[in-house]
C-alpha cells in the first residue's frame, strides 16, 4: 500500500474500508503494523538530542601581567580595520611577543576570519619555532575563539587567554600598539589597493618599530636590541 508509511490508524481503517470493503478495528491494524515491524505514525515530530559542542574555557590567564621575563612567554593578537578609499576596508592581524613588545607576525587581509588569525599564528610559530607553553591571549572575539584556531593552539602548546568581553584594558599593549601605527603611519596615509597597506605595514613594523624605535617598556631599546639583548646572556 502506497501510503502505509506515511499515515495513522485511523486513516488507515478509512482506507481498507473505502478501497477494499475491509472493516476491522483501529487497534489491530496496530497490531498488524508491528508485525510487519512499521513503526506507528503520528503528527508528532521525533526529538533528537543536539550534539554538545566541546567545552572550552576562556579563562584570562594573562591577568593584566605585561611584562614576562623572557621572550616566548606570552604572546598576544588582535585585529585592526585599515581603511582603502572611502567604501572598503582591509584587516591587519599582528602578534606581539609582550617580552619585548616586538611584533613577531602580521598580516593584511580583506576578510576578518578565522582563516586570517591561524595565518597569522602559523607565520608566527614558523618564526620562533617554540619548544614551550606560551600563554596566546587575545579578545573573544570568533576567529580566536573557532574550532580551526583553538586546533592550531592545542597542536602547538598554546595556551589560549581571553580578556573579558568589552575590556580591552586586558589587552592593553596590542591596543596600543595599533594605537601608534594609526597615528604615526595609517592615518597620514591614502591606500588605494591592498598592497599600498601591505608596503606600508611592512615599513612601519619590519623597519620602524621592530628595528628603529625605542620603547618605553624596553628602557629605551627597540624590540629587536631588548631580544638581541637577551639572547647574548644564554
Amino acid at each position: 500500500m502506497k501510503a502505509k508509511k506515511r499515515i495513522g490508524t485511523r486513516a488507515f481503517k478509512i482506507i481498507l474500508l473505502r478501497d477494499y470493503g475491509v472493516n476491522i478495528s483501529e487497534g489491530c491494524i496496530l497490531r498488524l503494523l508491528k508485525s510487519m515491524t512499521l513503526p506507528k505514525m503520528s503528527t508528532i515530530k521525533p526529538r533528537f538530542k543536539s550534539k554538545k559542542a566541546p567545552v572550552f574555557s576562556f579563562d584570562n590567564l594573562l591577568k593584566q601581567e605585561f611584562n614576562p621575563n623572557s621572550p616566548n612567554q606570552v604572546w598576544t593578537t588582535d585585529f585592526t580595520y585599515i581603511s582603502i578609499g572611502t567604501k572598503r576596508h582591509v584587516y591587519l592581524c599582528a602578534i606581539l611577543d609582550l617580552y619585548s613588545r616586538k611584533c613577531i607576525a602580521w598580516k593584511v587581509s580583506d576578510r576578518i576570519d578565522a582563516k586570517l588569525a591561524c595565518d597569522t599564528l602559523e607565520i608566527a610559530i614558523n618564526k620562533r619555532k617554540p619548544k614551550e607553553p606560551i600563554i596566546f591571549h587575545s579578545d573573544q572575539g570568533s576567529q580566536f575563539k573557532s574550532a580551526s584556531f583553538r586546533k592550531l593552539l592545542d597542536e602547538h602548546q598554546l595556551l589560549a587567554s581571553y580578556s573579558k568581553p568589552g575590556y580591552p584594558y586586558d589587552n592593553a599593549v596590542t591596543e596600543v600598539f595599533f594605537k601608534y601605527l594609526k597615528q604615526r603611519e595609517i592615518n597620514r596615509r591614502t591606500y588605494h589597493s591592498i598592497q599600498e597597506v601591505q608596503l606600508s605595514c611592512f615599513e612601519y613594523i619590519e623597519q620602524f618599530y621592530n628595528n628603529y624605535n625605542p620603547h618605553s617598556a624596553n628602557n629605551g631599546l627597540t624590540p629587536n636590541q631588548k631580544e638581541e639583548n637577551y639572547f647574548k646572556k644564554i
